[in-house]
């Protein structure tokens, strides 16, 4: 039976293996984590809303009725495209794995422009391990200002800056200010949560540059209003344990003492993309991603796909959208072919972007409709629960909604030492007193 390999379980290789769900073919889907990844939420387990199940489910489960599909824990170390085989590293022994289809899916990473020491201080947001550790350092943040005797010490802890207003950031720093303004309060007795400040730092000088401009003012109005300090045409130029060095548009320099750092600016392909244009012959772009045929197949190899975040082709955007529609194309080419049908281009359709802000606040585009405020809101609601994955999980998450949203409570706070505490155990400070020292804080340096 023809052998259909789907590396990555993200939106692209999840949507390519239900359209093989009753194709004649064998499909193994091969990931280096056991969940598919919901990963436009992300930032809501990051800030206590939701929990890492609610939004990534096994794959197994997700896939346990599709009996022509098997899955395998491992991530792929190179691609022998003149054999067809695939390297794959799992938890035992490296093995090979043959396909007569290839559909490659692995996703994009947290790019920071040739300074990868940032990501120390600075984590991006691309997975679950990345999402609880930035929970762990904004809710320990909030547990050393508690702990911080001295009003000047106390600041950074309490001061939390967003590289990136892009969606993620403007997402992220909307959440961490309603956090702080709404959620917190009658928590601490040494400080007022509230008085928590919230930077929102970019190098362009506008925040959601996709949306128009209309609903750009809109998110940079509602932002402020909650109390976000948007610094724009702002370049960030040094990270470090105690906070950013900024150079601003007129060419000033500045620093801003944060303890709390998170990157939310440019994305790169995956590491594999580079291998698979290397032993195609294929071009890559400046964010690393491989430029395909209009079918999404690489020149010259009709059986290799590059989908999703990966894929470079008429400018398209790394959406979830754009790759949902990716993987259903070229699972449905592989069908076409084995029919002796002739390829068709892939064409997108776009449905409309999404942002939220806050509670009540979001705005969206679709077509030339645009909504913001609550109508926003309400359909970024109804969006999110209809692709969220599996109906427990669209269950989980309302209820954890309601919670936050109609309610002021956070559920998902829990943090734990290895979050907190990856560098350093020590919890006693010189004078005798139980303190976080601001290492304890940095999290796993080891990216």
């Amino acid at each position: 039976m023809h052998r259909v390999v789907i590396v990555g379980c993200g939106f692209a290789g999840l949507f390519a293996a239900r359209a093989l769900r009753r194709a004649p073919v064998e499909v193994v889907v091969v990931d280096r984590t056991n969940h598919h990844l919901f990963q436009p939420l992300l930032y809501q387990v990051a800030t206590g809303v939701l929990s890492e199940g609610d939004i990534a489910p096994p794959i197994r489960d997700v896939l346990r009725h599709q009996s022509n599909t098997r899955v395998l824990l491992g991530e792929v170390a190179d691609v022998d495209i003149a054999r067809r085989e695939l390297r794959i590293d799992t938890l035992g022994p490296a093995t090979t794995l043959s396909y007569d289809s290839l559909v490659v899916a692995t996703g994009a990473s947290q790019s920071y422009f040739g300074h990868d020491e940032y990501a120390v201080h600075a984590p991006g947001m691309k997975t679950i391990d990345d999402a609880l550790e930035l929970r762990g350092r904004i809710f320990g943040a909030f547990e050393i200002a508690e702990l911080e005797p001295d009003l000047a010490a106390r600041e950074p802890w309490l001061t939390f800056a967003v590289v990136g207003a892009g969606p993620t950031g403007v997402e992220l720093a909307g959440q961490i200010a309603e956090l702080s303004r709404r959620s917190l309060g009658d928590n601490f007795r040494r400080f007022n949560p509230s008085d928590s400040r919230i930077v929102l730092l970019d190098g362009l000088d506008k925040v959601l540059p996709a949306y128009p401009q209309r609903l750009r003012r809109r998110a940079q109005h509602d932002l402020e209003k909650l109390g976000v300090e948007i610094r724009l045409g702002t370049r960030v130029v040094g990270v470090d344990e105690t906070g950013l060095d900024i150079v601003a548009g007129d060419g000033s320099t500045g620093r801003i003492e944060a303890r709390t750092k998170i990157w939310a600016a440019g994305v790169q392909a995956s590491p594999l993309a580079r291998i698979l244009a290397e032993r195609a012959g294929a071009s890559v772009d400046r964010s690393g991603r491989v430029e395909v045929q209009p079918d999404c197949s690489l020149p010259g190899h009709p059986e290799l796909f590059v989908v999703g975040d990966m894929m470079a082709l008429k400018g398209l955007p790394g959406t979830a959208e754009v790759a949902m529609q990716s993987g259903h194309h070229a699972a449905k080419t592989i069908v076409r072919r084995l029919r002796g049908r002739g390829p068709k281009p892939f064409r997108y359709v776009d449905l409309g972007t999404m942002s939220t802000i806050a509670r009540f606040r979001a705005v969206a585009t679709i077509g030339r409709l645009q909504l913001s405020g609550f109508a926003g809101w309400l359909l970024w609601l109804v969006v999110h629960l209809t692709f969220l994955t599996g109906f427990k999980n669209r269950i989980a998450a309302l209820a954890n909604w309601f919670v936050a949203f109609i309610g002021r409570g956070r559920r998902q706070r829990t943090i734990t030492k290895q979050q907190v505490f990856a560098r350093t155990a020590g919890l006693a400070s010189t004078d005798g007193r139980a303190a976080l020292t601001p290492t304890n804080l940095e999290g796993t340096a080891a990216r």
